[in-house]
């Protein structure tokens, strides 16, 4: 089982959200990645110098940027945010 972090920013994020938006995605990550053999399976890697290893996790047309840290078992959100504005800087 994987462990899930939120960054302060991923935080801060996640607690100005619609309340029905963050059940969904509260729900993707108790009933989905933490349960996942490897999360990777369920999102897609990011492409680009600024993104790293990163994996983004699609949830309507919300998204979670998460960097997955194998040797601690945890999942660490970096990002959440609408599709049309987690990618800007």
């Amino acid at each position: 089982m994987w462990r899930v972090v939120f960054d302060k920013k991923a935080e801060k994020q996640f607690n100005g959200l619609d309340a029905q938006v963050k059940k969904r995605i509260a729900k993707f990550i108790d009933e989905r990645l933490i349960p996942s053999s490897d999360p990777r399976d369920l999102g897609k890697p990011l492409v680009g110098k600024s993104f790293g290893n990163h994996i983004r996790f699609r949830i309507g047309d919300y998204r979670l940027i998460c960097d997955i840290q194998d040797q601690e078992i945890t999942i660490l959100v970096l990002r959440i945010g609408h599709r049309r504005e987690i990618y800007r800087g």
